[in-house]
């Protein structure tokens, strides 16, 4: 039997969108401080982050932003967790991690697959060439992280593929933001739910 799937829920903007991804069962809930329809400003994050119970990872995502915006934000919210989404170096990863927070290293694959721990990242996402778009890209002949590494599959997933994305991607964990909207943005509380149901189902091998 594998196990249980890791489950990150990313660009969340309401009380209620929080409230149903911890119910689901949710590992993770993102929220997203960089330029995108999803974004929320400092206040509105520390008021859901204060929602989420210490067993759910709250993450701030971040693309290309000053290390002392990022830092300001993070303590302001409270954030558990840190996703960099953009060209962020190694001494911008290093410089965060005395912190103490989780660091998620996000990458947009385009050609070759990057390598998990190269920035020293505690968990690596491997997103589509255009994150945020809903595209499900071409994973075919491509060499993944073993399943035994902290690694998320994004890009495109949605209730109704991701049990079949873990099957044949074999990945430590799964991310998902449009999958679960019925407008770009604009999350249903009830795909969230079905989504962490399917991704429940699915199981990666140990």
């Amino acid at each position: 039997m594998g196990t249980p799937l890791f489950v990150k829920v990313c660009g969340l903007r309401t009380e209620q969108d929080v409230d149903t991804a911890v119910e689901a069962g949710a590992d993770a809930i993102g929220f997203v401080f960089a330029a995108s329809p999803r974004r929320i400003d400092a206040a509105m994050a520390r008021r859901l982050a204060a929602r989420v119970p210490d067993g759910v990872l709250t993450v701030g995502v971040f693309r290309d932003q000053p290390l002392d915006e990022v830092r300001a934000l993070l303590d302001g919210t409270g954030m558990r967790a840190v996703q960099l989404h953009g060209q962020e170096d190694l001494a911008y990863y290093d410089a965060l991690r005395p912190d103490g927070r989780t660091l998620l290293r996000g990458v947009a694959v385009k050609d070759a697959v990057p390598r998990y721990g190269e920035r020293g990242e505690d968990i690596l996402l491997l997103d589509a060439p255009v994150p945020g778009a809903g595209e499900v890209w071409d994973r075919t002949g491509r060499q993944l992280p073993d399943p035994g590494l902290p690694w998320l599959l994004a890009g495109g997933l949605d209730p109704r593929n991701v049990a079949e994305a873990v099957r044949t991607a074999r990945p430590w964990g799964v991310d998902v933001s449009s999958g679960i909207e019925t407008s770009r943005g604009v999350k249903s509380p009830e795909l969230i739910a079905a989504f962490v149901a399917a991704a429940r189902g699915a199981r990666t091998v140990s």
